[in-house]
C-alpha cells in the first residue's frame, strides 16, 4: 500500500479557539505544529501564479543556517516558468498531494505523491499544476557549495515508492531510511531522505552531530527528544534542529511514524569566522 502524506489545509481559526498550542522556538530547536499553518501566515513568490506557500525555515541568525524549506500549494492552472531566481541555489522537491508537471532541461516529468526531484544550481526548470486538484509539495533550497575537483551533481527524478528503504542495523527492520541519492556521492552537499519508524521503535540514544536538520512529519505520531525536552509531534508538524542539538525518538503508533529529513553533508566546516577575519598573517 502506498504511504499517505500530510498536507496543510490552511483556513482560519475561530475566536472561540484556545491560544495554547505546541509551537516552540528556542536557540537549539523549533517546533512548528500543523495548526499554525493557517491562511494568515502564507507567503507569495515572484513569478509564481495561483500559488501560496508556508515558509518553514530560512537562513536567520539564531535559526536555520544552511537552508530554507517551503510547503508550496499550487492551484489548478498555477505554477511558474521562472521558479528560482538565485542561480546558486540547488533544490529538492517532494510531492505530497496532487500532480506536478516538472520540465527540466526541456524534458517533462510528472511527479505524483512520493515524487522527488533534485535540481542542481543553474538548472533550467519550470513547474505547473495541469491537473484538476491542488498540488502540494515541499521545496528545500540550499546554496550549493562547489568543490574544486568535484563535478556538480546530476538531476535526479525518483519516487519513494520505487526505492527499497535501507534498514538500520540491529533494528529488525523497525527503523529504516529511504535514500534518493548515494550517500557516498560526495558531489552532494545535502541529503533529503525519508525516515520510517514502526510503532514502538526508537532512536535509542541522544544523537548529537554537526548536521543541521529540518524534519517534516509525513505520517503518524511520536515523542521526540529535542535538546533537553520531550515534545509530542504528529503528521503535519515541522521541527528544526540546530547543529549539535541532541535528538532521540519514540514512535507512538498505531501506524508508522515517518518524516522528510534534510541535513547538510560532505563539506569542510567553514572557518570564515569574525575572529579569523580580524587576524593578520
Amino acid at each position: 500500500m502506498s504511504p499517505k502524506y500530510f498536507a496543510p489545509r490552511g483556513g482560519h481559526p475561530g475566536q472561540d479557539q484556545l491560544l495554547t498550542d505546541r509551537a516552540v522556538f528556542t536557540d537549539a530547536y523549533a517546533v512548528i505544529p500543523k495548526g499554525t499553518m493557517q491562511d494568515i501566515v502564507t507567503s507569495f513568490l515572484p513569478f509564481w501564479e495561483e500559488t501560496r506557500l508556508w515558509v518553514l525555515s530560512r537562513p536567520l541568525s539564531g535559526f536555520a543556517e544552511t537552508f530554507s524549506q517551503y510547503i508550496m500549494e499550487v492551484a489548478p492552472g498555477g505554477g511558474s516558468n521562472r521558479p528560482e531566481t538565485d542561480p546558486g541555489a540547488e533544490a529538492v522537491l517532494f510531492v505530497v498531494e496532487g500532480s506536478a508537471s516538472l520540465e527540466v532541461n526541456g524534458q517533462n516529468h510528472e511527479l505524483q505523491p512520493g515524487g522527488y526531484a533534485y535540481l542542481p544550481p543553474q538548472t533550467d526548470w519550470t513547474l505547473h499544476n495541469r491537473g484538476s486538484d491542488k498540488l502540494v509539495f515541499h521545496w528545500i533550497r540550499k546554496f550549493y557549495e562547489a568543490v574544486d575537483g568535484l563535478e556538480t551533481p546530476d538531476v535526479v527524478i525518483a519516487n519513494e515508492n520505487d526505492i527499497a528503504p535501507t534498514v538500520m542495523p540491529g533494528t529488525d527492520g523497525k527503523w529504516a531510511t529511504t535514500r534518493f541519492v548515494d550517500p557516498k556521492d560526495l558531489r552532494h552537499d545535502m541529503h533529503v531522505t525519508i525516515v520510517t519508524l514502526e510503532p514502538g521503535a526508537v532512536i535509542p540514544f541522544a544523537e548529537t552531530h554537526v548536521m543541521e536538520h529540518g524534519l517534516y512529519v509525513l505520517e503518524g505520531k511520536a515523542v521526540y527528544r529535542l535538546n533537553q525536552d520531550w515534545v509530542e509531534v504528529e503528521a503535519g508538524d515541522y521541527m528544526w534542529l540546530r547543529a549539535f542539538c541532541p535528538q532521540a525518538c519514540y514512535a507512538g503508533g498505531p501506524g508508522n511514524f515517518r518524516y522528510l529529513l534534510y541535513k547538510d553533508v560532505n563539506r569542510h566546516m567553514s572557518l570564515n569566522s569574525p575572529a579569523r577575519a580580524r587576524r593578520t598573517f
